[in-house]
């Protein structure tokens, strides 16, 4: 636990914050989730529909700095050769 007043106020601010970001890597996860899902079902056509939100979720969480942006950019890479594969 924090003992001086800076550290009490430093780990209320990053619980702020964290409850306010999560959702942005919650939805990367979730959307490459059910790009990977559509993909193995063999639902090419769906998937390809999905990608671009796909692309928007990832890039949301990187331009929040959830994760780095050459991180997206594999991320971004990786999905795109789930889709060109199958």
């Amino acid at each position: 636990m924090p003992l001086t007043l800076s550290a009490i106020k430093r780990a209320k601010q990053n619980a702020v914050r964290h409850a306010r970001l999560q959702p942005y890597k919650t939805n990367m996860k979730t959307m490459m989730r059910k790009l990977s899902d559509l993909v193995k079902e063999g639902k090419k056509d769906d998937a390809q529909k999905l990608l671009p939100q796909v692309y928007k979720s990832i890039d949301m969480a990187a331009k929040k700095q959830l994760i780095h942006h050459k991180n997206a950019d594999h991320k971004k890479s990786l999905v795109a050769r789930m889709l060109a594969k199958k």
